[in-house]
């Protein structure tokens, strides 16, 4: 078993000059162990990251050029994910090729994802650090991921803008978060944190969800160009998530830098 009393000592170092809350730390070191159980709690996770990763590849490979379909058809790419949690991402990206890096503020997210990728024999470089951290030294990709952090974060537009610095020229950012419609407060907070206890009461606030033109502008002001969008829906009945045109709750965008 991990010592997750010094885990969730680590992830809280520095904390207070960095753009993250420890109250969102916190939360995410309690799922962090659940997130790969496909029998768990939080099975729906593995389930709504199938949808994302069905877009997100192809979308890297049409960037860039590649087949999707092909056999490590993100082979040389240099990919970070930033806020990798348990790894659910970054594990996808590199059984298609990529060099993945995945950095996150929980220390016990980050052992988790390190023990679940030796036993997927993957070769992943997991960082327990912030994407401030990363800027600071300098790092670039040609791929940069920031899927489901935006709405924990407190500065979105600082967040968005590290995003764009550690983007090479000629990369590719994807950014998904929640819109902030009556829809999604029904849906993410009532729905999956109240009756169907997907995720834990105070998982999210509503406040802090994104609708997309606010997105755009943030990603624009950066210096990145959009050039693709998805939303994502749940059939309660089938427990399915799929791409879609409906932005309403959950939604990705892309960009080119």
């Amino acid at each position: 078993m991990l010592d997750k009393s010094k885990l969730s000592h680590l992830s809280k170092k520095d904390e207070g000059a960095k753009n993250i809350s420890s109250e969102e730390i916190e939360r995410f070191d309690q799922l962090a162990e659940s997130w790969w159980d496909p029998q768990g709690k939080y099975k729906t996770a593995l389930i709504f990251n199938q949808a994302r990763i069905s877009y997100f590849i192809p979308q890297i490979c049409e960037h860039f050029e590649r087949d999707a379909n092909a056999k490590n058809c993100l082979q040389g790419l240099n990919i970070l994910d930033l806020g990798s949690g348990g790894g659910l991402v970054c594990e996808a990206l590199a059984k298609q090729g990529a060099n993945v890096t995945g950095i996150d503020a929980s220390a016990m997210s980050v052992e988790v994802a390190k023990r679940h990728a030796l036993k997927s024999d993957l070769d992943i470089d997991y960082r327990h650090m912030l994407s401030t951290d990363l800027v600071q030294q300098g790092s670039q990709f040609d791929v940069v991921i920031n899927a489901e952090v935006l709405e924990h974060v407190p500065d979105q537009n600082s967040l968005v803008e590290e995003c764009s610095a550690l983007t090479k020229d000629g990369g590719f950012v994807i950014l998904a978060t929640l819109n902030r419609t009556i829809k999604s407060y029904t849906i993410a907070i009532i729905g999956a944190e109240y009756v169907l206890r997907y995720l834990p009461i105070g998982t999210h606030s509503w406040g802090k969800f994104v609708r997309p033109v606010e997105l755009h502008d943030m990603a624009s002001f950066s210096g990145l160009t959009q050039v693709g969008e998805s939303g994502m829906a749940y059939n309660p009945l089938s427990k399915r998530w799929r791409l879609s045109t409906d932005m309403s709750v959950n939604y990705i965008q892309t960009y080119k830098k």
